[in-house]
């Protein structure tokens, strides 16, 4: 059984961003610059959004934080996106989610400009990403295929199965994996809440995606024997053994999976820092001006 080794692979991605970054810099180019927007005080969201800054230091981005108060009127966070869009210092807008009840999550994604969405949520970049158009494809779906990819993880003519439809991982995980290249050429079954006889589909799977919600749902006889496993899910659960009082968990039993398993993804330490990787390389991208021309 090979680990997947996620905080590894994002170091390596990190390290190989900063050095471009450094050429940047001697070329006399502009610096990449990436702006998070955080509206509210959820306390997981602002975790993220300070490890992203963090991130963007780390590789010699330049960053932007603007913090705007729960109470905002959906009108003045849109202002700010339009500004942000306009801005032409600034090569990629992220808008960290949740979203307070008020504000339209559909409208505030609408209003970012595709060439400034590095997280690969607009419209325009998820039907250029349905139709194998150079895009911004969404950060965790992205790690993901770059795990296959650094991993040497073989593709073509395996059977894919994805367990979860939602619009972030599942359903561009499906079309990445179907696509006419490497990592795809998979024959694809996206699965979910409502698919009958569920465990007899995932025990077909060369390589299995898990990204469900639910902890610990995929179990060793939900496997086939050398399958790939790929678990998105992180749930934090009390544990008194722990100094902080709980671990980390994902959506795979893990031990027992991967017993079965050929290659498995850990939680912690398996998707989740490719995400950041992933972003990061998303707005490199754009300040090259590499997938949209400016």
């Amino acid at each position: 059984m090979r680990l997947i080794d996620g905080k590894k692979t994002s170091e390596e991605i990190k390290s190989e961003i900063a050095a471009r970054v450094a050429e940047i810099k001697v070329e006399g180019g502009k610096i990449p610059h990436l702006a998070a927007v955080l509206v509210g005080s959820d306390g997981a969201s602002q975790t993220y959004v300070g490890a992203k800054v963090k991130s963007c230091e780390q590789v010699g981005f330049q960053s932007t934080l603007v913090r705007l108060e729960e109470s905002v009127s959906e009108e003045e966070l849109l202002k700010v996106v339009e500004e942000i869009n306009e801005n032409p210092e600034i090569d990629g807008l992220i808008v960290q989610l949740p979203l307070p009840k008020h504000i339209s999550v559909e409208k505030v994604t609408n209003k970012i400009k595709a060439e400034k969405d590095v997280d690969g949520f607009t419209p325009t970049n998820v039907g250029r990403m349905t139709l194998g158009w150079p895009s911004y494809v969404a950060a965790t779906p992205y790690g993901i295929v770059e795990l296959l990819k650094r991993y040497k993880v073989e593709t073509s003519g395996k059977h894919c199965v994805v367990i979860g439809r939602s619009h972030i991982v599942g359903s561009p995980m499906s079309i990445l994996m179907a696509r006419n290249e490497y990592p795809g050429n998979c024959t694809v079954t996206l699965t979910h809440s409502r698919t009958q006889n569920l465990s007899e589909i995932t025990k077909t799977a060369d390589i299995l995606i898990v990204a469900i919600g639910k902890p610990e749902f995929v179990t060793a006889d939900m496997v086939k024997e050398g399958a790939t496993i790929i678990d998105v899910g992180i749930h934090r659960i009390e544990d008194a053994s722990k100094k902080s009082g709980f671990r980390l968990i994902g959506d795979v039993k893990f031990d027992e999976v991967a017993a079965k398993a050929s290659a498995i993804t850990p939680v912690p330490g398996g998707v989740g820092p490719m995400t950041i990787a992933s972003l990061l390389y998303n707005t490199l991208l754009a300040a090259e001006g590499k997938v949209y021309t400016k």
